[in-house]
């Protein structure tokens, strides 16, 4: 018998695309060298332009598919992603509390990349509640961490440093702000722990709208983490990894570009630059 690569235990809604969602993170993690093993939350009917509707799984199927599996087989990471109910967050959260010893990362996608809601406030409250203090790892772009973090009384908005506080009060251990949504020339994304940034990366803003680079990097945040990095190796690895998928994204609908979490296996012509992303993937 081979050995048993890392196996991560994914919370997260379909994406009949595959852009993002649990396709995108079951696209990354097998890029990256681990078995993913999938919680659906729920359904959605979208396409590369935007999401027409989200249908949520109830939570007792969702709970019977968390425990079935972590009765047979020994995860070495959560990651967590759309849960489409404020049940749905109760049971995974109950669920998670169960492995403290297992790190979880937590990509709080409360819309699309069009702006279609996933998040009503009933859940902000139930994630900031039960989720946010079993979270190793958050990773909300700058919107997501300004409406986790609010306030009432907020004037203007907090910037990511003062998110990233708010938000590691709350419980969560790590949080990466990431800058995709800022009006930067490049993108930055900033780590944060207990003592403020540990590390702040800049990347090349590439043209075009992406449609699951979230997922992307949440994932293989996960993937690395399983794989046996430490957290800070395993943000700058999956950074890398992400950025390449983006350089090598195709828009196969008339919507958003879609990342290819495959870029390092296409046989492209200028091979210089695809074997150099295949390498880091290895090594990520």
């Amino acid at each position: 018998m081979t050995a048993t690569p890392p196996l991560v235990l994914v919370f997260a809604a379909s994406d009949p695309s595959s852009g993002a969602g649990i396709q995108a993170d079951i696209l990354t993690l097998s890029s990256l060298g681990c078995h993913p093993l999938t919680v659906l939350t729920a359904l959605t009917v979208q396409d590369t332009a935007g999401v027409e509707s989200l249908h949520p799984v109830d939570p007792e199927t969702v709970e019977r598919q968390a425990r079935l599996l972590l009765e047979d087989m020994p995860v070495a990471a959560f990651k967590v992603g759309v849960l489409g109910s404020v049940e749905n967050v109760v049971v995974v959260a109950e669920i998670v509390s169960d492995y403290p010893e297992v790190p979880l990362v937590f990509d709080p996608v409360l819309a699309s990349g069009r702006g279609d809601e996933f998040s009503s406030d009933d859940m902000l409250s139930a994630i900031r509640e039960l989720l946010l203090p079993q979270t190793t790892l958050l990773t909300p772009n700058t919107p997501e961490a300004r409406r986790l973090a609010e306030r009432d009384d907020d004037e203007g908005e907090p910037d990511a440093a003062e998110c990233a506080r708010r938000l590691i009060e709350m419980g969560v251990q790590n949080v990466l702000v990431t800058g995709t949504h800022e009006n930067t020339t490049q993108v930055v994304n900033q780590l944060f722990g207990d003592g403020g940034v540990v590390r702040r990366d800049r990347w090349e803003r590439l043209p075009g709208s992406f449609h699951g680079s979230g997922c992307t990097l949440a994932s293989a945040i996960a993937a690395c983490i399983a794989n046996g990095a430490g957290l800070e190796d395993a943000v700058r690895d999956a950074q890398d990894y992400t950025w390449q998928t983006l350089a090598n994204a195709f828009r196969p609908g008339m919507g958003q570009f879609i990342p290819d979490r495959l870029f390092w296996a296409r046989d492209d012509e200028g091979g210089a630059e695809g074997e150099s992303g295949g390498e880091k993937a290895a090594d990520a």
